[in-house]
């Protein structure tokens, strides 16, 4: 059999639920069946399946899972454990992708298996590294790690945090999400990381003052989080006046099946379109793009002085851009408001045959700032990526500043000096509430409002705390302009000035940590 950690006999009982196992810092051995030990591992998938940020999470979950996966890991011989812990987070990573309805492509696939075996490499580090470092390692390693590789990966991967940042999954507990204010959104990973090596230490060590020490630490560290968390909320709320109407606007599906059929295509085959007549193209265009400029007009008229579009809203040859941009600005002019147009500017280049970008027209009708997504999704855009930093601009509602969609998901490009982040989403219905219920962090963590005009999904507004102020159900592809007042004052978060500087301390101590394990010799059995 494996080894495990235990400096004491446990009490019977525990004896009786483990069997035996020899334990590896010299502790008596406990016996324990295959069967028991795979209860765990059952256990830790089941949990899991519900803890990956997809349509159904339960948060309490999030916290459960790794002490499972982490009990069978130590119990079990370790190639052999791994393997079957590897194996659970492809199955999770495989049901989030379906309960999205993610479509399974091969680069899908090899992204979830990819991700996986990074993800896995904590629990190498709990099971191999750990035990030579005492019992302060033995519960700081795995939380360390999994920061680390949560970090690394959500910043270096072309996925993002889009799958697999555990933070996601607390988005209703906003009482421990204020922590991600000060530390980021990784900080929660570290939490979950360090409840599982402390709920396994307690059970390895039973309710001895060895065992017990550990988790009170870490309920103690918990508990203060929340309730720090708890009184920001109390006492320092965000503020609810002044405020600035702003409105979202979706094209409509009527328009967009009418330009179908003008088109003989889908608006969204970008390459189909390129091949077309340009009249074809160009009247196709206009039936999406009229119904934009009237719902922003009612919009406008209802009291909205900032007014965006979803993402890709507009369509229109590049040869047209300069007329429809002119068309903006006079409407802007017109009604003195601020317009953020999203569009989907047909070109002939490929492989992309196409740019997603939004241009801000002021009051005045002038172009403030044209932005082209930075992160277009992998496997599923072929939009060249746009450059340079993400745009601020000043006005009487507070600093404006706009990303698209799938670039919420790369938390490190959000530190922006924002009040109001404007964030034109195009989602899938399975997709949409949980993709924005992602970029609701954001807004925490930078201090700033955040709007999201989700196209076929779920329009929501968040004040910088976190909290929902408006939403709209958009999976009907029929919806009048969505309006909601939003706070025009945002506030300077620590995570916005010192960014990832706790990420970078768990690397460098997870670094420190293997270091100063291959320098000790295992502890010896008995």
């Amino acid at each position: 059999m494996s080894t495990d950690t235990i400096d004491s006999a446990p009490p019977s009982g525990i004896r009786r639920l483990l069997g035996s196992v020899r334990q590896a810092d010299g502790g008596p051995a406990l016996r324990l069946s295959p069967r028991r030990r795979y209860l765990w591992l059952v256990l830790g998938l089941i949990l899991h399946l519900f803890a990956l940020g997809g349509r159904w999470d339960v948060a309490l979950a999030v916290w459960f899972f790794p002490v499972f996966l982490l009990r069978f890991l130590r119990v079990s011989r370790p190639v052999r454990g791994l393997a079957a812990v590897l194996l659970v987070l492809i199955a999770g990573g495989l049901f989030w992708a379906v309960q999205l309805a993610v479509p399974l492509t091969l680069l899908v696939v090899a992204g979830v298996v990819f991700l996986s075996a990074v993800v896995v490499l904590p629990y190498l580090a709990d099971r191999l590294v750990a035990p030579r470092l005492g019992w302060a390692g033995r519960l700081l390693t795995f939380p360390l790690a999994l920061t680390t590789v949560a970090y690394l990966l959500g910043s270096f991967n072309p996925f993002g945090t889009a799958y697999g940042l555990l933070a996601v999954t607390q988005h209703e507990n906003l009482a421990l999400l204020q922590v991600i204010s000060v530390f980021g959104p990784y900080s929660i990973t570290f939490l979950v990381g360090l409840v599982a090596t402390a709920a396994n230490h307690f059970w390895e060590h039973g309710p001895s003052w060895r065992g017990t020490r550990p988790v009170i630490i870490v309920a103690a560290v918990l508990a203060t989080v929340i309730a720090l968390g708890q009184a920001w909320l109390a006492f320092v709320p965000a503020p609810s006046s002044p405020t600035v109407r702003i409105a979202g606007i979706n094209p409509s599906s009527a328009s967009l099946s009418a330009a179908e059929r003008i088109l003989g295509a889908a608006p969204t085959d970008l390459e189909a379109v390129s091949k077309l007549d340009m009249a074809k193209v160009r009247a196709a265009s206009e039936v999406i793009n009229s119904q934009l400029f009237v719902d922003t007009r009612k919009a406008a008229r209802s009291g909205a002085k900032i007014v965006f579009w979803s993402e890709n809203s507009a369509r229109m040859r590049a040869e047209d851009e300069p007329a429809f941009l002119a068309q903006a600005g006079a409407l802007a002019r017109e009604e003195g408001i601020y317009l953020n147009v999203a569009a989907n500017v047909y070109t002939h280049d490929a492989p992309a045959y196409g740019r997603d970008q939004t241009v801000l027209l002021g009051q005045d009708g002038r172009v403030l700032w044209t932005y082209q997504k930075h992160h277009p999704i992998p496997g599923l855009e072929r939009y060249v990526a746009g450059t340079g930093p993400v745009p601020v601009v000043d006005t009487p509602y507070g600093r404006l500043s706009n990303i698209i969609c799938y670039d919420a998901d790369f938390p490190a490009g959000t530190h922006v000096a924002a009040d109001i982040m404007l964030v034109p989403g195009g989602d899938w219905p399975e997709m949409g509430r949980i993709h924005t219920q992602m970029a609701s962090l954001r807004a925490v963590e930078n201090g700033y409002a955040l709007v999201r005009s989700d196209l076929n999904g779920s329009s929501q507004a968040f004040d910088r705390q976190g909290h929902v102020l408006s939403q709209q159900d958009t999976t009907t592809g029929d919806n009048q302009p969505w309006i909601t007042d939003v706070p025009t004052e945002g506030a300077v978060t620590v995570y916005r000035v010192i960014g990832d500087v706790f990420s970078w301390l768990c690397a460098a101590l997870t670094v420190a940590a293997i270091g100063s394990a291959l320098r000790r010799p295992r502890r010896k059995t008995t």
